[in-house]
């Protein structure tokens, strides 16, 4: 029973985008042309076709590098949210997240000095 707002919630979410999809085919002009149908990125036109080129390893390593990081935001967040409750109860969870920070700083001075976030 408590999960009923959620669910209206969800509901009208999909609704709503539901809705807009539909107006928009109606009502919305289909006007292809070549300008629109050619891929664009950051508004710069190809200059030639993506599977001839070949993408350097660094923008794989620097992708998987920034999920790494963007993935320890997650288990900052809940130490950030308890941390007054966390200082009451020793100083074992404050010297576990330390010793967590320590690996993160030297995973980071390792990519620091193979030059992985060295862009050429």
């Amino acid at each position: 029973m408590e999960y009923i707002p959620v669910l209206i919630m969800m509901a009208a979410g999909v609704a709503i985008g539901g809705a807009v999809l539909l107006i928009t085919s109606l009502i919305g002009p289909n006007l292809p042309n070549k300008t629109k149908d050619s891929p664009v990125e950051c508004g710069v036109p190809p200059v030639d076709h993506a599977k001839n080129r070949r993408m350097s390893v660094r923008f794989y390593l620097v992708a998987i590098l920034f999920l790494l990081f963007d993935v320890e935001i997650v288990f900052f967040y809940p130490y950030a949210v308890v941390y007054k409750k966390l200082l009451s109860s020793g100083n074992f969870i404050i010297i576990e997240m330390a010793v967590f920070i320590a690996v993160l700083l030297v995973g980071y001075v390792y990519i620091l000095r193979k030059g992985a976030l060295d862009w050429e």
